[in-house]
């Protein structure tokens, strides 16, 4: 082989490295990517069925079950409600009417299954992703609400 053929050889075998490294690393990051959604895009059927994703919002009051290690609640935007099932034990500051953010995948029965729940940290701090869909749902309700 030529010195010149050699040299086109390693690049091409380095471009093929190069190009198998990329498509592992995103695969692997395509397979950990949690988006976040909100009750109304829930509702709406905009989050992926059996794909993990968050949803946050307020916890409804009134709506947390409990049936020993599992509990059911609902998490609203103020315009749409989705139910959630744990099975766990829940965040200390898990309250009804604050702030959570639970982690799951959505079923075909539209029950959100969720295998981590997040309460808020103190009274005054919402995940900047849930503060802002409340404030869009207020908007939006608002605007329906109006003649």
């Amino acid at each position: 082989m030529k010195p010149r053929h050699k040299r086109f050889a390693w690049i091409a075998l380095g471009l093929v490295a190069l190009g198998i490294a990329t498509a592992l690393v995103l695969t692997a990051f395509n397979r950990n990517l949690v988006f976040f959604f909100t009750p109304s895009q829930v509702a709406a059927k905009e989050a992926p069925v059996g794909r993990t994703f968050r949803i946050g919002g307020m916890v409804v009051p009134g709506s947390v079950k409990r049936e020993g290690v599992e509990v059911r609640f609902a998490v609203t935007d103020t315009a749409k409600s989705i139910a959630v099932v744990y099975r766990g034990q829940l965040p200390d500051l898990f309250r009804e009417g604050k702030g959570v953010v639970a982690q799951g995948n959505l079923g075909p029965d539209g029950l959100f299954t969720a295998r981590e729940v997040l309460a808020k940290h103190d009274e005054n701090y919402m995940p900047p992703d849930a503060a802002h869909a409340l404030e869009q749902a207020k908007k939006a309700q608002k605007t329906v609400q109006m003649p």
